[in-house]
């Protein structure tokens, strides 16, 4: 009598390329037994052994539910080999982008840990207002994350709590952006300069360095 296949399971045969390899290597890797894995997927440790020695190949929701299991992805299951990003951002790179009288240019790379920026702040005469007829530099940002600037050119106007600090070209600052902040040019021809955080989340023009979206504690 023939048993079929497992539910689950598609036949060996199926247009699927093995993941036997991926699945043992991934398992390892996290330092799994194989009876610990077949736990957090939900599978019985035999029926996962089947999938590991290529005895069964896996349908196209328990991929799914594998690559949750690893912390990885569907394509890595299947051996594919992701582009690698390229880490140089060329000078004549992705161009300015606008947002209230903000300009910014990449300068790293998307899908990062961090988000790196190239900015000119507008002199307060020029920066952008919101609705209500702030301009940029009133306003007050308080969200997760680190951030950290360095002035380029021109001087910088930074609020952090209480303390208001003057930054000259080549000054830093590094701060958490729990911390309540608001970012200025205090110079007739604006300020620019390097910035980088970790907010991953945002638009461009829901940065913290301008726009009018995101948490907002506005300036007493």
């Amino acid at each position: 009598m023939t048993t079929g296949p497992a539910p689950g399971d598609t036949a060996p045969e199926a247009e699927l390329p093995t993941v036997a390899p991926q699945l043992r290597d991934l398992r390892r890797r996290a330092g799994l037994t194989l009876e610990a894995a077949a736990a957090r997927a939900r599978l019985s440790p035999a029926h996962l052994s089947r999938l590991e020695t290529g005895r069964r190949q896996p349908s196209l929701p328990l991929l799914l539910g594998l690559a949750r299991t690893y912390g990885t992805t569907v394509s890595e299951l299947l051996g594919e080999t992701p582009a690698v990003a390229d880490p140089i951002v060329r000078a004549g790179g992705p161009g300015a982008r606008e947002a209230d009288g903000w300009t910014y240019w990449q300068a790293g790379g998307s899908g990062r840990g961090m988000q790196a920026l190239r900015v000119h702040v507008p002199p307060p005469a020029t920066a952008g207002r919101d609705p209500r007829g702030r301009g940029q530099g009133e306003l007050v940002r308080v969200h997760p994350g680190e951030e950290w600037l360095y002035v380029l050119q021109g001087r910088l106007r930074l609020h952090l709590g209480e303390t208001e600090y003057l930054l000259e070209p080549g000054d830093s600052a590094h701060f958490d952006s729990l911390t309540a902040h608001r970012i200025g040019a205090a110079s007739a021809a604006g300020a620019e300069l390097l910035f980088v955080h970790t907010l991953l989340q945002s638009s461009l023009a829901g940065l913290c360095l301008g726009g009018g979206t995101g948490t907002t504690t506005h300036h007493r």
